[in-house]
C-alpha cells in the first residue's frame, strides 16, 4: 500500500505537484490561481525565472484547476525536475479525492512524489486527497505484476505537522481516517476480485476471522451447515445445497462500551452464482464472482468502524453460500421455510440473493432487536438498467433515513438514487402455496427484490433500508478513484453514515 506522510518542502528530491484550485469569482480568475500555485512553489525556493516560466506554462496550457485535471511539465536540468500541476475544483472534499486520484495514475513512474499543500488545506481536504491516492493505486493480480515505481508520497504543510507539540494534528487526523477507510475498501476489492475457485463461503469466513483477530471490541461467529440447519436457516442451507463447499452465516459484531443504538448490517454473500437449475447464459455468469460484493461491504465497513472506534454498536451478517448444480439443488416449486417461519415458493433458483437475505434479517429483527437495518445486495440487473453502473438504488420508507444514507454516499464519492416502493406491486408476491413467491414476472426487478425483502423487516419496517448496489460493484474500467474490477462499492457510505449515527 503506498506510502504517505506529512513532510517537509525543504530538501526536495524527485517529482513535484502544486495544487491549482478552480476558477473563483474574482475579476481575474486566472490570475488568482496562478499567485496561488507560486505562493506554493516558493517554499522550494525557485527563483523568479523559473516561476515566470511556470507561470507561462500554466497560461499557455490553460490550466482550468478543475477537479482532477492535471498538466505535467517535465523540466531536465532543473531542481525538482518533474513538476505535476493538479485541480482541486472548489477545494471541496470531492475535488481533493479527484486530485489524489488523478495523481497516484499520473505520477505512477516516479518513485517518490512531494505534494504542496496550500496554506488553507483542511482536515476533509487531506482525507479526500489520501483517499484518492491509496483507493487508485489499488491492483490485484494473482500472478506475477510489475507493481507501479511510485512507492511514496510526500505532504508539504505549510503548517508544521507535530503531533507532540500539537501542531496540525488534524490535517494528521484527516490522513489517518483516510487510511481507515482505504483499507477497508481495499479489503472488500480483494474479497470481491478473489476467483470463486478459492473463495468458498469458509474461506471467506476465514478472512473475516483473520482481519478481527485481536481487535477489541470485535468478535466473530461463523456458522457452518451443522450449526445452520439446527438453528433453522433452512434458505442459506437451499441456496448452498447444490454446492459441495457449504454455506456459512458470519456474523461479524462491534460493541464500543456506552453505544446507545444498535445498527445491523447485512450484505448478500453469494460467493458464485450459477443461477442454479434455472442456469444464467455465459454472459450472466462469468463475473458472478462479484455476487458476493454486499457482503464485502458490510465486513470492511464494521472493520473500519471498529479501527476510527465509532461508538455505535454494529452487527454485520454475511449470509455466504455457492449457487451451484448438484444433485441435493433446490428447484423451482419447492417452498422453503426461513428462520423465523416465513415460507417462500420458488419460482425462479436464480433469485436467489434475496433468499439468504431473508433469513439472516428474519434473524436480525428475531435475536438481535437493532434499531436500524441496512441491507447491501448485488441483487437484481433491473438497478443497472435503471441506473447505470455508478449510481446504486436506495429503498425505504424513513425519509430521515433515506437523507441520511444519500448524504453520507454523496460525501463519500459514492452515489445512491431513492426507489419507489409500491404497495399495489406487493399483490404479485402471493403464493398459493406459501406465505410469498421469490420471483415473479411484474417486472420492477429491483422494486421487486425490495418489496420481498420487506416482508422479513417486521416491526422494523420503518428502520429499513435496501441498497441494490449490483452494476455498482464493479468498474469496467480505471475511473477516478476506480480501477478496472471490484470497487469495494458501499464500505465508504456506510461508514460515513454510521459515523453520524451516534
Amino acid at each position: 500500500m503506498l506510502d504517505i506522510r506529512f513532510a517537509t518542502a525543504r530538501n526536495v528530491s524527485g517529482a513535484v505537484a502544486a495544487v491549482v484550485p478552480a476558477a473563483d469569482s474574482s475579476d481575474d480568475p486566472a490570475a488568482t490561481r496562478l499567485a496561488a500555485v507560486r505562493a506554493s512553489l516558493a517554499r522550494l525556493k525557485l527563483g523568479p525565472a523559473d516561476l515566470d516560466d511556470i507561470t507561462a506554462f500554466l497560461l499557455d496550457v490553460e490550466h482550468s484547476g478543475s477537479a482532477g485535471t492535471l498538466h505535467k511539465l517535465p523540466r531536465a536540468g532543473h531542481r525538482p525536475d518533474l513538476l505535476f500541476f493538479v485541480g482541486v475544483g472548489s477545494g471541496d472534499e470531492a475535488g481533493w479525492r479527484a486530485a489524489g486520484a488523478k495523481l497516484a495514475r499520473s505520477a505512477g513512474d516516479e518513485p517518490t512524489l512531494t505534494l504542496l499543500l496550500p496554506d488553507d488545506v483542511t482536515p476533509a481536504a487531506v482525507r479526500g486527497l489520501g483517499e484518492g491516492l491509496w483507493l487508485a493505486s489499488y491492483r490485484f493480480r494473482l500472478g506475477a505484476d510489475e507493481p507501479p515505481s511510485l512507492r511514496r508520497v510526500n505532504l508539504a504543510a505549510a503548517r508544521p505537522s507535530d503531533p507532540e507539540a500539537g501542531l496540525a494534528a488534524d490535517l494528521e487526523a484527516g490522513l489517518a481516517a483516510a487510511k481507515v477507510v482505504a483499507e477497508s475498501t481495499r479489503l472488500a476489492r480483494d474479497l470481491t476480485n478473489m476467483p470463486s475457485d478459492e473463495k468458498t463461503p469458509a474461506w471467506f469466513a476465514k478472512r473475516v476471522e483473520k482481519a478481527a483477530a485481536g481487535v477489541p471490541g470485535l468478535t466473530v461467529t461463523v456458522r457452518d451447515p451443522k450449526a445452520l440447519a439446527e438453528q433453522g436457516f433452512n434458505a442459506i442451507l437451499a441456496v448452498g445445497g447444490g454446492s459441495t463447499r457449504g454455506p456459512r452465516l458470519v456474523e461479524l459484531s462491534w460493541r464500543p462500551r456506552g453505544a446507545r443504538r444498535h445498527v445491523v448490517l447485512v450484505g448478500k454473500g453469494i460467493t458464485f452464482d450459477t443461477g442454479g437449475i434455472c442456469i444464467k447464459p455465459l454472459s450472466g455468469m462469468k463475473l458472478m464472482r462479484k455476487d458476493m460484493g454486499g457482503a464485502a461491504a458490510v465486513i470492511g465497513a464494521t472493520l473500519a468502524a471498529a479501527a476510527l472506534r465509532l461508538p455505535v454498536r454494529i452487527t454485520a451478517l454475511a449470509p455466504l453460500a455457492e449457487n451451484a448444480i448438484g444433485a441435493d439443488s433446490f428447484r423451482p416449486g419447492d417452498v422453503i421455510r426461513h428462520y423465523g417461519g416465513t415460507t417462500s415458493e420458488i419460482h425462479n433458483t436464480d433469485a436467489e440473493g434475496r433468499l439468504v437475505l431473508g433469513d439472516a434479517m428474519a434473524y436480525a429483527v428475531r435475536r438481535l432487536r437493532p434499531d436500524t437495518i441496512v441491507d447491501l445486495a448485488t441483487l437484481t440487473g433491473a438497478q443497472g438498467v435503471a441506473l447505470g453502473k455508478r449510481t446504486a438504488a436506495l429503498y425505504s420508507y424513513n425519509d430521515t433515513l433515506a437523507k441520511e444514507l444519500t448524504t453520507a454516499a454523496d460525501t463519500a464519492g459514492e452515489s445512491v438514487w431513492r426507489m419507489p416502493l409500491h404497495d399495489d406491486y406487493a399483490d404479485a408476491l402471493d403464493s398459493d402455496v406459501a406465505d410469498i413467491v421469490n420471483s415473479t414476472d411484474v417486472g420492477a426487478g429491483s422494486v421487486m427484490a425490495a418489496l420481498y425483502l420487506r416482508e422479513f423487516t417486521g416491526p422494523l419496517r420503518d428502520q429499513w433500508a435496501h441498497i441494490d448496489m449490483s452494476s455498482s460493484a464493479w468498474s469496467d474500467s480505471p475511473d477516478a478513484d476506480l480501477t478496472k474490477g471490484a470497487t469495494g462499492w458501499g464500505v465508504r457510505t456506510l461508514l460515513r453514515w454510521l459515523e453520524t449515527t451516534t
